[in-house]
């Protein structure tokens, strides 16, 4: 089916009530940007979920990374989404102009040179993400054990997807249908997704990243029914997914309960270093505190889809991507810093 056609069914749909989360902080960009949300009837509803893995990163993950880049003779190494999002009561950022060491890269792999041009100092990467960026870390360890490099650890974050998405789907039960996130889909296979989607008895598609191909994803969901799933991303999703690196990331980590910021710890969701590798962790577990540094911020309900980002009180007055509130519109994968920027008001 041609696009403009597709756009003409969804404009004009008039069918059940479709109420669609996407799980994939490109996709939110994505759908924000293309300003999908105007191209659907009312009767279609896109809303966000818990696919940014800085948003759903719990203050005390925070605390504890603030702590270490006020430690003598340590420096923290970060991704920059992370740099501003607040804890308890302060940020990175915060702790740097106090005097904190903290760098912000583009790499993971950058504190490998980082440590071996600097052995008399320490290093820690906030090691946050999904299936996506867990098989880096396990590389990281790898080669951290073979260059022989004793001045590098981890604190990690690292989430999963299944068990969050069957915890957004008993708390939210508007929904119809996912949007499978893609790049996870490329370590986990399509398959995870098809198993979920027979034992949720809800669609799942597998989507791209394009404008295009999620308008074609969207329509796949308003025709599958309740167990049915999709793969839309075959260029570079398989149904086994990367067995590569999901061996590599089996090595090193093994599945844990996790906490994820305001939607409390849930069971086999997220994965920490294996005791045989316990130098390399940087104080990882037992870091469930969820405090909001603004108590009327709303992040943990626009995470679960039960608001929209403009629902929120704080959205576009007290917070702003200036002066974010929360990590929703700290994050450039947040669906708030998308709603805002976009003008999604």
């Amino acid at each position: 089916m041609d696009i403009a056609t597709v756009k003409e069914y969804l404009k004009s749909y008039d069918g059940p009530q479709c109420t669609i989360m996407e799980v994939c902080g490109t996709h939110t960009a994505t759908i924000s940007q293309n300003g999908i949300p105007d191209m659907l009837s009312d009767k279609i509803r896109l809303i966000s979920g818990p696919g940014c893995p800085v948003c759903v990163t719990v203050a005390a993950y925070i605390d504890r990374l603030l702590e270490l880049a006020l430690t003598q003779n340590t420096t923290v190494v970060t991704f920059g989404d992370m740099i501003r999002v607040r804890g308890t009561k302060l940020s990175l950022s915060d702790a740097s102009a106090m005097g904190a060491s903290v760098k912000t890269v583009y790499s993971p792999f950058e504190i490998i040179e980082l440590a071996k041009a600097d052995t008399g100092r320490n290093f820690v990467f906030a090691a946050v993400g999904f299936e996506t960026t867990a098989p880096v870390y396990a590389l990281i360890i790898e080669r951290l054990i073979n260059d022989n490099i004793k001045n590098v650890k981890l604190l990690t974050a690292i989430k999963t997807m299944p068990e969050a998405i069957r915890t957004v789907f008993a708390k939210n039960g508007k929904i119809t249908g996912f949007l499978a996130p893609g790049h996870v889909s490329i370590i986990t296979g399509y398959e995870l997704f098809l198993d979920l989607a027979k034992k949720l008895q809800v669609p799942f598609v597998v989507s791209g990243f394009s404008g295009e191909e999620l308008l074609l994803s969207v329509y796949a969901l308003t025709k599958l029914k309740g167990g049915q799933a999709l793969n839309m991303y075959t260029s570079v999703v398989t149904t086994e997914g990367n067995e590569r690196a999901k061996e590599k990331l089996l090595k090193y980590f093994k599945i844990t309960d996790a906490p994820w910021r305001g939607m409390g710890i849930i069971k086999n969701s997220g994965m920490v270093l294996k005791e045989e590798y316990g130098e390399f962790d940087a104080g990882s577990q037992n870091l469930i505190s969820d405090s909001m540094y603004n108590s009327a911020c709303k992040c943990a309900d626009v995470i679960s889809g039960m608001l929209s980002p403009c629902e929120c009180p704080l959205f576009g007055g007290v917070c702003t991507p200036e002066n974010p509130q929360g990590a929703c519109m700290v994050s450039a994968k947040g669906a708030c810093f998308h709603h805002y920027v976009n003008k999604r008001l």
